[in-house]
């Protein structure tokens, strides 16, 4: 079963970019939306593009520090660092970063008031902002933005966050540890690598205990077993969980192929990940499924990633299609035998933790 589906797209997004020799290029977004219409996904009425508004000021404030918000919009016109150095303000980031919450918050919004059933935001995803400070290439928390808006707006209880980004997702787990918000993140994790959080054994606490579940990767996991962790753990949590709507953080930069981040996932261990949660968004909750970007620093590796991943969303094309091939690697790595038997511990060690403690919660309530 497929859905109606929206991809969100504006100009404002190529603003948001940190100069030219960063390696996070917004132009990726642009490359995937010519992709998809090179492939005529735009036509009848079950796929369109969306034109999206800034965010309004009171859903930004919702989750961000009013002296911070004053602070970014100040070093986007002067220039200046929002961070330690990875996050520069150069002109027209503000604007960039409005407009990329913007259409986070317009397409959660849109999905519950039933124009659409999926939509994706190449601009959104950013997990690593925090209510006070950038990090990470991040300014502000679209996802968080948008889901304290379905909270105020339309008592929405139970929103699932899935992060499959390369990177922890520290932004939101700091905002929603104490809450009963699920946040299930994917990651690389070892010594050094940033941000340094997301070990399995943080879990939530207060009214949030349980429902943090973070899966702690090692340099070099592959399909495969990434695939294992995601059935074992993501797919259990949220049928558990049961959501009123599924958020999910689409980085790429787990691709073999990204400079940044080190592990062995491909365009097909992406593409049935999509597949994974694009029909559990149908079993759980009406398909309302909103997926947002993240990272990808291979720019080819990361327009053919979310190519797929629409195609799929949207009912036009199956993870394995044919016609889908020339989008696809045409290599596989696999992990050796160290990092499977690390990764198979990692997965044991969160379905004895996490799942039980999640599900004793869920009965509970």
């Amino acid at each position: 079963m497929s859905g109606s589906t929206a991809f969100l797209y504006h100009d404002d997004f190529l603003k948001y970019q940190f100069g030219p020799n960063h390696p996070f290029q917004p132009i990726r977004e642009r490359m995937t939306l010519e992709t998809l219409r090179s492939m005529d996904i735009f036509r009848g009425d079950s796929n369109r593009t969306i034109v999206p508004e800034i965010v309004d000021m009171n859903d930004l404030r919702a989750v961000h520090l009013d002296h911070y918000i004053g602070l970014v919009k100040t070093l986007s016109q002067r220039g200046g660092l929002l961070d330690s150095g990875d996050t520069p303000a150069l002109p027209g980031l503000y604007e960039g970063a409005l407009r990329a919450v913007g259409a986070t918050v317009q397409g959660a919004r849109d999905i519950i008031d039933g124009e659409y059933e999926h939509a994706f935001n190449p601009a959104g995803g950013l997990h690593h902002a925090h209510p006070g400070r950038a990090s990470g290439f991040c300014v502000f928390h679209d996802i968080a933005v948008a889901v304290r808006m379905l909270q105020r707006e339309y008592n929405v209880g139970r929103v699932a966050i899935i992060d499959t980004d390369g990177h922890h997702g520290d932004g939101t787990q700091d905002i929603f540890y104490a809450e009963d918000v699920l946040t299930i993140s994917l990651h690389r994790y070892g010594r050094g690598f940033f941000p340094g959080t997301g070990e399995a054994d943080e879990i939530g606490e207060r009214e949030g205990r349980g429902f943090n579940i973070n899966v702690p990767l090692p340099q070099g996991t592959d399909d495969d077993l990434f695939l294992r962790a995601y059935r074992s753990i993501v797919l259990p949590a949220l049928r558990a969980y049961h959501p009123e709507m599924i958020l999910h953080q689409f980085g790429v930069d787990g691709h073999y192929l990204d400079p940044l981040v080190g592990l062995g996932y491909t365009t097909q261990g992406y593409g049935l990940v999509a597949s994974l949660t694009h029909d559990l968004a149908h079993e759980l909750c009406d398909g309302r499924y909103l997926v947002v970007g993240g990272g990808g620093y291979d720019l080819d590796a990361t327009r053919r990633a979310w190519s797929i991943m629409y195609c799929i969303i949207s009912g036009s094309h199956r993870w394995d299609d044919d016609l889908l091939e020339e989008l696809h690697d045409g290599f596989t790595p696999y992990s050796n035998q160290h990092v499977t038997g690390e990764v198979l511990e990692v997965i044991e060690d969160v379905e004895d933790r996490s799942l039980p403690l999640l599900e004793g919660v869920i009965r509970y309530v």
